[in-house]
């Protein structure tokens, strides 16, 4: 009972001791308690052991790890790992031009640093600020080129044509040498995608001898990605500003802002009104990073920002660019490029030598008017590689030590050609006339189709008037209420003309554009509809091989539209050779390089009146 007592049993063991009066079998029960009770006790001296060992053994280490702290400290080997920190840091900053409120966020955020204990999160917030704050380029500028004769050449190397944005590099240049000094420009080249708006900004950055740094904004909807984030979220990091001046190691890099046309908007606040102030030649000076929450001179930086189409960038972002139009290329441009540029690279890549080869020029025009007629040069570049290929296939299978391309032989190289020819009527017919159009992917003729649904009759009482028009091709509401402005200016027009021709009072006319898959919008067919109308309610054709553009007023005046260089090469190309524009785009048309207007009969209008007597001439 006395050996029971002592071992810790549960209450039913207890209770079976108590019970049983059998002393034999009451012994071994208390005994099977004292067992227990010993098998617990073997093993609650076993851990004990195992954890004095540990214990020692860590203790040993930690003595041995300070003794030896201790000694190289006084051999001077090592330093504390705190002060190596700091002193790194301090080490960084030592030769540059670092601002005094700068420099006082600094020296606050080192004495913080010394203070706080190692493995404590904030010591690597704090460390992290630091190591961002003093890898920064302050006052640290490169060496500019100011040698324009070097820069030209540098720009004429990489890309062909370009004058208006090559022209405006070199007044940037001229400026800087003169003012001995280089402020940041913020400059927008927009155009058809293909013509080498990013590209160009490289070689801008090797001309200018700048740093050069690309990120783009298509599709960004963060505004941390230009800001950064606050330094109290976990993972926080400087925006992209900031992570280009740590990256170039320079104040005045040259930034590529890649297509800012598409720039995003989500819950998380606007991209587009982030870069004003990061764009703003007034506020850049002191551009404030959400991250580093100090002030950044931005204003040596050159940025340059690419778009397809500039009416997609909002109002007060697009009103501190410099816009400069990079516009698509015509045939003779693409040849020249194709043979300077093109065909060199495209031998380099696949390692083929200028032996092994002849592109014949007629092949060339070919595979630029039946293939690759966008007016970027990207496309055309895939088909020269695409040729390339295909002539090493030939020259490692051993068919031919030299493969000469002729335009009959373009089919097996290239396969079926995309485009045909672009006109879907070859002599005009009543109440069809041709249009210019302008798209992101440059211009392309646009056919306006007439056909009266109801045919007109006579009005013997006004009030019985009922002639109406019905559009199709997926017009957008732009080009919709052009086309009603358009039906009312061809009433008016047709009443001052032949008072007994109610056609269109009193039939029912459809108005088709074709290509019924393509949204359409704009106000630039106005005239192109005015005319396909008269034309259809005379029953007389217009003249042969005529196109125009241009908006209509109400009173039938014609004001300017945009794209004139597009669709003039689009003319050009489906050699149309009658042009009829708007008197207030003379002046883009004028500015059109010679190889271009060459060959194009071009009428200026002011009033409807004057493309009338144009287009029907004595009919």
């Amino acid at each position: 009972d006395i050996a029971a007592a002592i071992a810790d049993c549960e209450t039913h063991e207890y209770q079976e001791i108590l019970e049983e009066t059998n002393v034999p079998k009451r012994l071994l029960l208390a005994l099977s308690c004292v067992k227990k009770l010993l098998e617990l006790s073997e093993i609650q001296i076993k851990i004990s052991k195992e954890v004095d060992e540990k214990v020692k053994q860590q203790h040993r280490k930690f003595i041995l790890q300070e003794q030896l702290k201790v000694i190289k400290k006084e051999l001077g080997l090592e330093k504390d790992d705190k002060d190596s920190i700091v002193e790194k840091f301090r080490d960084r900053i030592k030769d540059k031009q670092v601002p005094l409120k700068v420099m006082e966020v600094i020296e606050e955020e080192l004495t913080k640093l010394s203070f706080l204990e190692q493995h404590s999160s904030e010591f690597n917030v704090t460390r992290n600020y630091l190591d961002w704050l003093t890898q920064l380029p302050w006052g640290t500028t490169s060496d500019e080129n100011f040698d324009l004769k070097r820069a030209s050449t540098i720009l004429d190397e990489d890309h062909y044509g370009m004058e208006e944005v090559k022209k405006r590099i070199l007044e940037f240049i001229a400026v800087s040498k003169l003012k001995g000094s280089t402020h940041g420009k913020i400059l927008c080249f927009h155009g058809p995608p293909g013509v080498g708006k990013t590209s160009i900004a490289k070689s801008i950055a090797r001309a200018l001898n700048r740093e050069y740094f690309r990120f783009s904004v298509g599709g960004m909807t963060d505004v941390a990605e230009i800001k950064g984030h606050r330094r109290t979220y976990v993972g926080a990091m400087p925006g992209k500003m900031i992570q280009c001046l740590k990256k170039t190691l320079t104040e005045n890099p040259l930034v590529l802002i890649d297509e800012v046309d598409k720039i995003g908007r989500g819950h998380q606040g606007d991209p587009s009104s982030a870069l004003l102030e990061m764009l703003d030649p007034e506020q850049n000076s002191n551009f404030l990073d959400h991250y580093l929450d100090v002030s950044v001179d931005l204003s040596k930086v050159l940025f340059i920002c690419t778009a397809n189409v500039i009416n997609t960038i909002p109002e007060p972002l697009r009103d501190r660019m410099e816009l400069i139009d990079v516009s698509g290329y015509v045939a003779e441009e693409k040849m020249a490029i194709a043979k300077q540029y093109l065909i060199p690279q495209g031998l380099k890549s696949t390692g083929l030598k200028k032996e092994q080869i002849e592109i014949a020029n007629e092949s060339l025009s070919t595979l630029i008017k039946s293939y690759c007629r966008e007016s970027g040069v990207r496309n055309l570049q895939k088909h020269v590689e695409k040729m390339l290929r295909k002539v090493a296939l030939k020259v490692v299978e051993g068919e031919s030590e030299k493969i000469i391309i002729s335009s009959d032989k373009l089919y097996d190289f290239v396969g079926n050609p995309v485009f045909n020819k672009n006109r879907m009527y070859e002599d005009p017919i009543p109440g069809v006339v041709m249009g210019l159009a302008w798209t992101a992917m440059g211009g392309a003729l646009m056919y306006i189709e007439t056909e009266w649904t109801k045919n007109p009759g006579t009005i013997t009482d006004k009030d019985k008037a009922v002639g109406s028009i019905m559009l199709t091709g997926r017009l957008g509401e732009t080009m919709q209420e052009s086309a009603k402005i358009a039906y009312t200016v061809a009433k008016q027009f047709l009443n001052e003309l032949d008072p007994k021709n109610q056609s269109l009072l009193t039939g029912n006319v459809h108005l088709h554009v074709p290509e019924g898959a393509t949204p359409k919008d704009g106000p630039s067919a106005g005239c192109t509809i005015v005319t396909a109308l008269l034309s259809l309610a005379l029953n007389i054709p217009i003249r042969n091989n005529v196109a125009m553009t241009g908006e209509i007023s109400l009173k039938g005046k014609v004001m300017p539209v945009g794209g004139i260089k597009e669709k003039t090469i689009a003319a050009k190309r489906e050699n149309v050779n009658c042009l009829i524009l708007p008197d207030e785009n003379k002046k883009d048309f004028n500015e059109l390089p010679k190889f271009i207007t060459d060959g194009i009969e071009v009428h200026f209008v002011s009033y409807y009146k004057d493309i009338f007597k144009i287009v029907f001439e004595n009919k």
